[in-house]
């Protein structure tokens, strides 16, 4: 099925070819054309997706659904915000009694349903239930996820007559529906899969995600599922996807807020090879779930609410890992840097004023600030840069912002975006 906004489809191929290219992807990986059903479709065997409209947005699909066709193991990561939202409540729950026997991920978009009570809670479980029968599954083998307003109860009436046209509209062949009806402010839906040699087979690790705005995780961001045919036991499942978590959907930012629906989710379906702690086979895993993730992730950034620039901020030198990231992350979200990053400016004055309220240790004379290979700042504040070489850089639509502290051998590296009029134009009307 086709996205009927073709140039929305053109701009998401585009992105995701232009990034693909740009990306060490690992040796044992084969990148899955998302555009045709190479090798038997978009989503690894035993599993189907679905997007449809219920209705909540208008002239676009909302609602969707990935389904097992048997119990597959499950471990999902979200938001630590106080404040979280009733699919958040009820997934962990799911998640706790059925994480080796998931059966499907139920999303709609446009409705957040976050801070709507008691009813809110209720909704979330009627969505699972009513999911569930639709399979014939139990409602605690089915995980939950809501993104769009806060504060507004779920039109649960249209969400559960759209659910009857789940079974018919599920497909392996592709991606696109379902990658669209999670999308909120999202200008392309987020897709991508990837091909794994094993020592003695191969599998598929497909991936969609959707988020733009209301972007600065504290686990995630915004919403990320995951499938793979690859047979993994829950807890080697779930040390996975958090040690890929860090490095990739928790090392961006678009805005500095953490929503109240963060999720990433993943489902390992059985229906290919084992693969055991330790082994070769989990390394070469891992290493292209990690990639996947990290791709993603940056899909989002790309995406970024009135975003121009996909800008990777490094730090090096740090007295540890954790100090690393406290330096990386307050540039990141450093509205001072993003809007100087928009208008092109070399002004490192504003990356060393967010270094020095970061909390990280270090001499300020011993700061070292590159735009990719040119030197801006050097120990003892030298700097004596060209002005249109930085400015050649700068143009450009993604480059590295290195930073290095002199202290000891911590590193981190975030991935952030500019800051536009557009970013003040479209989340000041997001509720009308």
């Amino acid at each position: 099925m086709i996205l009927k906004d073709v140039n929305t489809l053109q701009k998401a191929f585009a992105a995701v070819e232009t990034l693909a290219a740009q990306t060490a992807w690992p040796d044992a990986v084969t990148l899955v054309k998302p555009e045709h059903a190479d090798n038997g479709g978009f989503w690894p065997q035993g599993f189907r997706a679905a997007g449809v409209s219920a209705g909540i947005k208008s002239k676009r699909k909302d609602l969707m659904a990935i389904v097992s066709d048997k119990p597959a193991s499950a471990a999902a990561v979200f938001t630590t915000n106080l404040c979280c939202a009733a699919p958040v409540v009820v997934s962990k729950a799911h998640l706790e009694c059925s994480a080796s026997s998931m059966r499907a991920i139920i999303c709609n978009s446009g409705n957040a349903n976050a801070a709507t009570g008691d009813q809110g809670m209720r909704d979330a479980r009627s969505m699972a239930a009513s999911t569930s029968a639709l399979l014939g599954v139990k409602p605690e083998e089915i995980l939950v996820a809501s993104t769009g307003v806060i504060g507004v109860p779920l039109p649960l009436d249209k969400i559960l007559a759209a659910l009857d046209m789940i079974p018919d509209a599920l497909e392996r062949e592709s991606c696109f529906d379902a990658a669209e009806a999670i999308m909120t402010t999202d200008t392309f839906p987020k897709f991508f899969a990837v091909d794994v040699r094993l020592s003695n087979a191969t599998v598929r690790i497909a991936g969609i995600a959707k988020g733009s705005g209301m972007i600065c995780p504290n686990m995630a961001t915004m919403l990320g599922f995951l499938v793979t045919d690859a047979s993994i036991e829950p807890e080697l499942l779930k040390l996975m996807l958090q040690s890929a978590n860090a490095e990739s959907f928790n090392a961006i930012t678009v805005d500095g807020d953490t929503s109240t629906n963060d999720m990433v989710a993943i489902l390992a379906g059985g229906n290919g090879p084992c693969i055991q702690q330790g082994s070769p086979d989990a390394e070469l895993f891992y290493q292209a779930l990690r990639h996947l993730m990290i791709f993603l992730a940056k899909l989002i950034v790309i995406d970024g609410e009135g975003a121009t620039k996909l800008v990777e901020i490094s730090v090096e030198g740090a007295r540890d890992n954790h100090d690393a990231e406290r330096a990386a992350r307050t540039v990141a979200n450093s509205s001072l840097v993003k809007t100087a990053i928009h208008g092109e400016d070399a002004n490192w004055g504003r990356i060393i004023g967010a270094l020095g309220r970061s909390g990280a240790h270090f001499n300020p004379e011993d700061l070292v600030v590159r735009f990719n290979d040119l030197a801006i700042l050097e120990p003892g504040f030298i700097s004596n840069f060209s002005e249109d070489e930085a400015k050649t850089i700068l143009s450009k639509n993604s480059y590295v912002i290195s930073i290095v502290l002199g202290q000891g051998s911590g590193k981190s590296v975030i991935w952030t975006c500019d800051l536009s009029k557009e970013y003040v134009e479209i989340n000041g009307s997001y509720r009308t």
